[in-house]
């Protein structure tokens, strides 16, 4: 009797013969589930929506993917992903070259076509189409492509990006969070846009199988990967608020990793040796955000005093073990013959600080803080030693804790200051400062603060191809933002540690998003 085992069949070209469900049984791959302190921020994966969100970029990335990737394996250097290569035209002309035989998870080829119509106004700008968008996304992406033209179909393979303008950045907007492809036929087919965006049809590595909302996140392996098969049969993401559920989860076996680890719990989890905690500074830094328009925040030297009156250090050493820093302002290193030396946020100084109290005429009225639940890692316990610097410098900081970005952000209310983070999604401050502080930016959307020079600025430096002069206006900036007329306060870079199972071979990316894909795995 021949015994034909399935090696034999796929070597003779019989697999397919063998039912699918026999296939199926033989997977051996494992489900993975991690907990996250908060999955989306919007109840969508919607990835303009949700752009560089820290806690949406965990998920959406192993979901959706972009046409020049970021290497998470290294320093997040720009390389090849959905594009395999790329070059300049002209100063506001691009030109990619097209991965060929990408498969979306519905099946479908990714083609030209669907390159364009994700940077098109119906998935983006809001105009022609059927489907209407939240106000949200056009904001959103005019000031993630403030003089995008056109993405135009050269041929089957190639597309090119033509801006309105010149822009030196093209390139790392194309692979920032936002600029992720979608499919024309999926979105067109889906009745509404929250039904597309709660079960987006991306390239990546696994695809959606069940969203609930503020609860879990159930991916499935995306076996037509262009990447490779992935590692993983199902990924499950569970949202776990509280630091010590998810802890005590990933202790108990529930949970095989845990996000935002608080530095002080990494040794006690390190003594079990079953598990251990990666991670490190990312290219993110935490702020505290200025209402201007607050009748005690409206003079310039009250805002000033907030800084000086912070020791940033201090916050360094004792809620975060000295495994961050505090940055040189809203800058990094990472923008290489952009950044700029010697710049310091506001030093300690509580001397200055009450004498710009009482130059103000300051007089003791209240100043409402918001922050969230925990949201950002040790938040409460950060705005607590905050509020105690604050009041040794005369200033009568009171707390606010809010469920959502929604109330944080609520208008009917007095705001004052509120908690943020700001990321550089590419090696530009164009990302960063501007995305944050100009024409366009977070803080001016929401009228929290504006500038007349700085919007000046900043409409300059989009369009200057002059590199010397592009670091002179960022410097210029950093000088308005910081010290002039304050937009906000840098009070330390971001970190993000993570939990795991010891056995699991996986490596921590530089970044909130964590890659599950073949190279990342076993």
């Amino acid at each position: 009797m021949l015994r034909t085992s399935r090696r034999n069949l796929v070597g003779l070209g019989l697999a397919a013969a063998l039912p699918r469900v026999a296939l199926a049984q033989g997977d051996s791959r494992p489900t993975i589930t991690v907990a996250v302190q908060k999955i989306t921020n919007t109840n969508t994966l919607d990835t303009l929506l949700e752009q560089s969100s820290n806690a949406s970029e965990r998920v959406t990335n192993s979901i959706t993917e972009l046409l020049i990737g970021r290497d998470y394996q290294r320093q997040l250097e720009r390389i090849p992903a959905l594009a395999t290569s790329w070059r300049r035209i002209d100063a506001s002309t691009v030109e990619l070259t097209l991965r060929r035989g990408v498969k979306f998870h519905d099946g479908s080829e990714m083609t030209a076509e669907d390159v364009a119509f994700s940077f098109g106004p119906e998935r983006m700008f809001g105009g022609a189409g059927t489907k209407k968008l939240p106000a949200e996304i056009p904001a959103v992406a005019r000031r993630h492509w403030p003089a995008l033209k056109a993405v135009e179909v050269v041929d089957a393979g190639t597309v090119r990006f033509v801006n309105a303008t010149p822009d030196v950045t093209m390139e790392g907007r194309i692979s920032a969070g936002g600029s992720e492809i979608v499919s024309r036929r999926a979105f067109e087919a889906a009745p509404t846009w929250i039904d597309y965006a709660r079960q987006p049809i991306g390239t990546g590595p696994y695809k959606v199988r069940e969203y609930k909302g503020d609860n879990i996140l159930t991916l499935d392996a995306h076996d037509d990967y262009w990447g490779g098969r992935p590692p993983i049969k199902t990924l499950r993401f569970i949202e776990a608020p509280e630091v010590s559920a998810r802890i005590n989860g990933l202790l108990s076996g529930l949970y095989d990793f845990a996000c935002d680890i608080p530095p002080d719990q990494i040794a006690d989890i390190e003594r079990n040796p079953k598990f251990e905690v990666q991670g490190g500074m990312i290219l993110n830094h935490r702020i505290v955000n200025f209402d201007s328009h607050h009748p005690t925040l409206r003079d310039p030297r009250v805002r000033l005093a907030m800084a000086h009156s912070i020791d940033g250090q201090a916050i360094v050493d004792s809620l975060w073990a000295g495994r961050t820093r505090v940055p040189p302002g809203l800058q990094w290193e990472f923008y290489n013959d952009m950044f700029v030396p010697g710049w310091t946020v506001p030093p300690t100084d509580v001397a200055r600080a009450r004498q710009l109290i009482k130059d103000a005429g300051y007089k003791g009225d209240p100043i409402p803080y918001r922050i969230r639940n925990d949201y950002y890692t040790a938040e409460i316990s950060t705005a607590q030693v905050l509020l105690e610097m604050w009041r040794e410098a005369g200033l009568n900081v009171v707390l606010e804790v809010n469920e959502n970005w929604s109330q944080v952000l609520d208008k009917t209310r007095p705001r004052g200051l509120r908690d943020w983070s700001n990321a550089a999604t590419f090696d530009d401050p164009m990302s960063s400062i501007v995305n944050q502080e100009g024409p366009h930016g977070a803080q001016q959307q929401v009228g929290e603060w504006t500038n007349a020079e700085m919007n000046s600025l900043c409409d300059v430096m989009e369009s200057s191809t002059d590199r010397a002069a592009r670091k002179g206006m960022f410097a210029r900036m950093l000088q308005i933002c910081e010290r002039e007329d304050p937009a906000y306060i840098v009070l330390h870079q971001n970190a993000t540690f993570t939990a795991k199972r010891r056995d699991l071979h996986w490596k921590a990316a530089p970044a909130f998003a964590m890659d599950f894909r073949a190279g990342n795995w076993g």
